[in-house]
């Protein structure tokens, strides 16, 4: 069965209570944006019903909010931007750098994990912008970026990410300082939009449909086929929540009435092969999985997110201790904050 939630939190938890309580659904998969899933999460601890996050990335759903009811299979917001933090420090050398990204839980983690490694090793954000969802106009921001940085990191997403490329160029910024960012800015549900202006910008995910696996060829091949378009993240993402969905119904032989059993054969699954590489899932629900540094090149008249640089088995609490790293406040707006 399938709903809408017309990418409001109050229509998903309606809908999420008719799917359970009326037609007696044994899973919920999705939703698609954070806010809702996290409006969901007091809902489906209540009622014991195993829920995939195919998608949703707000970290705290596997850290301080977890329930052993939901199971995340996509990626926690901070995840990829950690490994990507060090690189820009240690890669790329940038030492004094601007972020630009969405007012809102999704771009707030997305920043603050990216600028929490980049300080751990030896960088500086000087300002944090912080755009609405939606904006038309950019320059006010664009505006605000010093002169004197190395980069500027984005997170933006579809249109919203179209939007602004297009005027980091109109702006003239565009080959004075590099541009770098969270993985969704130049994903492939946007990227063939994006085209020229994407090239050369550097991002970090856990997935390119460009990623030279057998397994990502043979799905990549099969998509286009289906589909006529490369995958996005957001495809390989739903496919592989897929694979954990039947990986634990063949281990419990489709007894699903057994709701803990279930979602516990779900939590014990491991892909060596899926289109993003090898995962598996931590004790907290939270993919450990690859993040790939990508450069978007044009090939054949193309852009591709080119893997430059992997990071192998990545957690969502880094290098840390999860115990230590769970004591720490969650990311908001200005935590870490910049330094002028």
């Amino acid at each position: 069965m399938l709903a809408e939630d017309e990418g409001t939190p109050s229509q998903a938890l309606t809908k999420a209570r008719k799917l359970v309580e009326l037609d007696r659904v044994d899973l919920l998969a999705g939703p698609l944006r954070a806010d809702s899933g996290l409006a969901l999460r007091d809902y489906i601890d209540q009622q014991k019903i195993p829920a995939m996050y195919l998608i949703v990335s707000a970290d705290d759903i596997t850290q301080r909010l977890r329930t052993p009811w939901i199971v995340r299979t996509g990626w926690s917001s901070s995840q990829p931007n950690h490994a990507f933090g060090e690189y820009a420090a240690k890669v790329l050398k940038y030492t004094r750098m601007v972020t630009v990204a969405y007012d809102f839980a999704f771009g707030w983690e997305t920043v603050e994990g990216f600028q929490d490694t980049f300080e751990q090793d030896g960088g500086r954000v000087v300002a944090h912008l912080w755009p609405p969802i939606g904006a038309p106009d950019y320059s006010p921001y664009l505006g605000r970026i010093p002169k004197d940085v190395d980069a500027v990191y984005a997170t933006f997403s579809g249109g919203d990410a179209l939007r602004f490329l297009q005027q980091y160029r109109d702006f003239g910024l565009e080959g004075r300082i590099p541009l770098i960012g969270n993985g969704t800015l130049t994903d492939e549900h946007i990227l063939f939009q994006e085209g020229d202006l994407a090239k050369g910008i550097v991002t970090s995910l856990h997935y390119s449909a460009a990623l030279r696996t057998e397994a990502n060829r043979e799905f990549v091949r099969t998509y286009v086929r289906t589909y006529n378009r490369v995958p996005s993240y957001y495809s390989e993402s739903a496919y592989t929540g897929g694979l954990f969905i039947l990986k634990g119904l063949e281990a419990v032989r489709g007894n699903v009435a057994d709701r803990a059993a279930f979602v516990g054969a779900v939590r014990r699954v491991v892909l060596p092969d899926a289109p993003r590489g090898p995962v598996r899932l931590d004790e907290w629900g939270n993919p450990i999985q690859n993040e790939y540094v990508r450069r978007v090149d044009i090939v054949n008249g193309e852009p591709q997110n080119t893997v430059i640089f992997t990071y192998p088995n990545v957690s969502q609490f880094w290098t840390m201790n999860p115990e230590e790293y769970l004591k720490k406040p969650v990311y908001t707006r200005d935590l870490p904050p910049a330094h002028p």
